[in-house]
């Protein structure tokens, strides 16, 4: 039924601008604005729908999910644009950067998760390369 659909994905912020200046300047995003919201073009031609919510909650799962070659690079480049990453304990401790070594413990890549203007979680993860 859905087999030749183009699927998107999206979910809310509370300030559009915000978040149009946070997605293209500090990550790079290919961003068009409609009216109703924010189209973000990715890679591949995957594409993300943001939309305004007055009332908007933060996601408190991933929403986006950014691959990278090299996360150390990554996490560096984008602290040095003012993005914080989160830090966590537990089963997902991150080291001092905010990144989790998964792929070192065999528990899943290795992922830094920061969040964007009205406090969605993203990502980025470095997948390791598979050898099927």
């Amino acid at each position: 039924m859905f087999k030749d659909s183009r699927a998107f994905s999206s979910f809310s912020v509370n300030d559009l601008q915000q978040a149009k200046e946070f997605y293209a300047q500090k990550l790079g995003l290919e961003v068009s604005v409609t009216p109703e919201g924010l189209d973000l073009r990715l890679a591949g031609g995957g594409r993300v729908f943001i939309y305004p919510k007055p009332n908007h909650s933060p996601a408190s799962f991933t929403v986006l999910n950014l691959p990278v070659d090299d996360i150390e690079q990554a996490v560096e480049a984008l602290t040095k644009l003012g993005v914080h990453f989160e830090h966590y304990e537990g089963e997902i401790k991150t080291d001092a950067k905010g990144i989790f070594r998964g792929a070192d413990r065999d528990q899943g890549p290795t992922i830094a998760w920061f969040k964007d203007p009205a406090g969605n979680i993203l990502s980025v993860v470095q997948i390791p390369e598979r050898s099927d």
